[in-house]
């Protein structure tokens, strides 16, 4: 699987949460994602401290956290690819 093709799913699973929300008041769904912290951002943080091994890169990946992933997807090293 090539790096675009990888990239354009990430996009495609990521937009498809943002666009699929319904307008009922689900108070479980509201509470679970404003109580806590996104798999993007959980995701951003490991590559990163698996990369620089830096707690500070770590959290400011963290903050930028999709954005970051497909950033690390894109620029892996070949040590990097299992």
């Amino acid at each position: 699987m090539n790096k675009i093709t990888l990239a354009l799913i990430l996009i495609f699973v990521f937009t498809l949460d943002c666009f699929s929300h319904n307008d009922a008041h689900n108070e479980f769904r509201n509470s679970a994602i404003s109580g806590g912290i996104g798999l993007g951002t959980v995701l951003a943080a490991v590559t990163s401290w698996e990369r620089n091994k830096s707690v500070l890169l770590a959290f400011l990946h963290g903050i930028f956290s999709w954005l970051y992933v497909l950033y690390f997807v894109l620029t892996r090293k070949p040590n990097e690819r299992r």
